[in-house]
């Protein structure tokens, strides 16, 4: 990490960035690959994340003027002024500053653009609820290396190392998992993205070489899983933009929270996560008082709401709701399941079930609505390589509906990779990302203070 410190210091002093001898608060924080858990983390599964060698730095200094001089290299400087998030000293609230960043903000008006709302929104968190008074202004710059729209967390790595450093620069101790949920709060509500916790707690608490283990409810970090030395992880890009905020990712969210009111309604259970349901219950009992889908109207007339916070049910459209309900039901199980043989006895039976709790994963996905024809295609080359290549298994990632396919294989099996990526280049026109290696997380890089 530390040439990466080094370039990025670099970076700054050549880009003049910076004043000669300012004193700037430094953080990183790297992207992760979501191995096993994916979208069954907002319904209280545990998940197995690994934080990916791609990080994002990021630099704060505190200045006179009354502003935020927002920098991510490669785009449009921005700047808002301190009266635009705390008229008369006051913060404003959460669906305001959503408005204000909204999609269109920056385009056709004299909003800021929506990515800025990534930097912007940990300094309006951080006076709402940390009491940082917002009465200077800062100088961020932020220069990532963790690619956009992939499904690999491209947003956590830059709320949480934007977050880590602005609190450095601003005196603000925060503990690390409050610096985690911050940063959930920060792209629910003010970016305005229904992300679940494990990417900010994957880019605060990553390991290298290891799984990072969470149990979702909402948020209880387990002992981390080392990689075995006779397995390795990779992820391909398929090239189909992910986004948390998309449609699907939001509906099929919505869908499960439906069909945790419908069973607690119906079904008279007490259920405070569909990851705490056991795979008989559901298939016994609970399972069978949900629709396979349902209109907004008729659920909306019949049971009012759901408990969700961050995503609303919508009158004239209808929604899966058995699918994504089982999601976490059976995505727990496995990922159970997938912890406890990367602990067992290494050997080829242990790699051959682990992909394929893999594949039934990716294939659960498919079941909610958040496969995509590149993801699949990707899945179906690991598969045609198979174990005599060296590859196990293989399954979409995050929230689905394109972004990055996570495959297992063996140590020596970055051949069979490099097949898979050309095969699909050949297909689609399109040459695959190849993730590979691993880095550790904010705790681990720690507060920097650098002078230039």
């Amino acid at each position: 990490m530390a040439a990466e410190l080094d370039a990025f210091c670099d970076t700054l002093r050549a880009h003049a960035l910076f004043e000669r001898g300012a004193t700037l608060a430094v953080s990183r924080a790297p992207g992760r690959l979501d191995v096993m858990g994916g979208i069954a983390d907002y319904s209280g599964s545990l998940v197995l994340q690994r934080p990916i060698a791609e990080a994002t730095f990021a630099a704060v200094q505190r200045i006179d003027r009354p502003v935020l001089e927002i920098v991510s290299l490669g785009r449009p400087p921005c700047t808002i002024p301190i009266e635009a998030l705390s008229p008369g000293g006051a913060q404003i609230g959460y669906e305001r500053a959503r408005r204000m960043f909204g999609d269109d903000g920056g385009a056709a008006s004299s909003e800021p653009p929506h990515w800025v709302s990534y930097v912007a929104g940990v300094f309006l968190v951080l006076a709402r609820e940390c009491g940082m008074p917002l009465t200077s202004g800062a100088r961020i710059v932020v220069a990532s290396q963790v690619p956009e729209g992939k499904g690999v967390s491209s947003s956590a790595a830059i709320e949480t190392a934007s977050m880590h450093a602005a609190a450095t620069a601003f005196g603000i101790a925060l503990e690390p998992r409050a610096l985690a949920l911050l940063c959930q709060k920060s792209e629910n509500l003010v970016t305005g993205a229904p992300c679940g916790v494990m990417d900010q707690m994957t880019c605060v608490f990553g390991e290298w070489d290891a799984l990072l283990a969470l149990l979702c409810q909402p948020a209880e970090l387990q002992a981390s899983v080392p990689v075995p030395e006779d397995i390795e992880f990779w992820g391909l890009d398929s090239g189909e933009r992910h986004a948390v905020g998309g449609s699907d990712y939001g509906a099929v969210r919505a869908g499960a929270f439906m069909g945790l009111r419908i069973v607690t309604e119906r079904a008279g259970a007490s259920v405070d996560y569909l990851a705490n349901i056991a795979p008989p219950d559901f298939e016994r009992e609970l399972g069978r008082c949900l629709p396979d889908e349902i209109s907004g109207d008729e659920f909306l007339t019949r049971y009012g709401g759901t408990a969700d916070p961050v995503t609303a049910v919508e009158r004239g459209r209808r929604y899966r709701v058995r699918a994504p309900a089982a999601h976490p039901v059976y995505e727990r199980q496995r990922a159970e399941r997938f912890r406890q043989l990367l602990r067992d006895a290494p050997g080829e039976d242990r790699r051959v079930r682990l992909g394929e709790l893999m594949y039934e994963s990716h294939a659960s996905y498919g079941a909610c609505g958040l496969g995509s024809p590149g993801t699949d295609r990707l899945v179906e080359l690991v598969r045609a390589e198979g174990p005599a290549a060296g590859l196990y298994g293989a399954r979409i990632t995050g929230g689905g509906s394109g972004g990055t396919v996570a495959v297992i294989g063996r140590k020596d099996a970055s051949a069979a990779v490099a097949r898979v990526a050309g095969a699909y280049g050949q297909a689609t026109g399109y040459r695959p990302h190849v993730f590979s290696g691993s880095s550790p997380g904010v705790v681990a890089f720690g507060a920097q203070s650098i002078a230039l």
